[in-house]
């Protein structure tokens, strides 16, 4: 799994866990729902931290219980 990949699972996680939809994560974090979906699937290859910063404030979450997941042990190594 790479990086992407590991955050786009990540969201849905969080999402499933608050039994909210993607759109509503979007109306909640003030991205558009285009944004959020592009971060869920191939159209965005690097999904910023800006937006990843204000999807955790629409969950009232901070980046660290974002990425403190076991999700992201299991990235590859980007640089080959």
């Amino acid at each position: 799994m790479n990086t992407k990949e590991a955050v786009a699972k990540r969201i849905i996680e969080l999402c499933r866990e608050r039994k909210i939809a993607t759109n509503a994560l979007a109306n909640l974090s003030g991205v558009s729902p285009s944004t959020v979906y592009s971060m869920l699937n191939e159209k965005s290859q690097n999904p910023g931290v800006v937006s990843i910063k204000k999807l955790c404030d629409g969950l009232d979450i901070s980046l660290r219980e974002f990425f403190d997941s076991p999700i992201f042990d299991e990235i590859e190594q980007e640089i080959k």
